[in-house]
Order: C-alpha cells, then sequence, then structure tokens
C-alpha cells in the first residue's frame, strides 16, 4: 500500500525526471495546470485529496513511464 504523501512524491518525481514542474506536466497532460498543486492535495479540513487514477494515467501516457516505474517498483523476475 502506498501512503498519500508517496503517490504525490511520485508526482513531483515523474514531473521533475521528464524535466516539468508539477502544473506543466498537469499541462502536457491535458490537464488543468492547478491539478497537482501542493495546496490542492489537502482540502481546507486537512484531509489529503488523493489525484485520480484518471489523472495519474494522462500523466504516464504523456512522458512514456509505466506504473512500475512511476511508483519505484522494481519487478522481480523468477
Amino acid at each position: 500500500m502506498f501512503t498519500h504523501e508517496e503517490i504525490w512524491q511520485a508526482i513531483d518525481d515523474l514531473a521533475q525526471r521528464h524535466g516539468y514542474s508539477a502544473s506543466g506536466l498537469a499541462k502536457a497532460a491535458g490537464l488543468d495546470p492547478t491539478t497537482f498543486n501542493k495546496s490542492k492535495r489537502h482540502s481546507a479540513d486537512g484531509k489529503p485529496r488523493w489525484p485520480s487514477t484518471e489523472s495519474i494515467s494522462k500523466i504516464l501516457a504523456v512522458t512514456g513511464e509505466n506504473m512500475a516505474e512511476f511508483l519505484g517498483i522494481n519487478p522481480q523476475t523468477n
């Protein structure tokens, strides 16, 4: 299981690996540029807001990475 912080860090890391800011990555993926703003990662009452699977799918498509790369998982081979 991944934490809220780990998922958001993965988005920030993905953006950096591909030469984007978080807002630049969102824009490149056809999302609102504010989608990944740090200010939107928690609601006004402090509850964590999670990125949608659709948003994650779009940023993976624009960067050409897969889910394992995004999450930093090293698949084991048998």
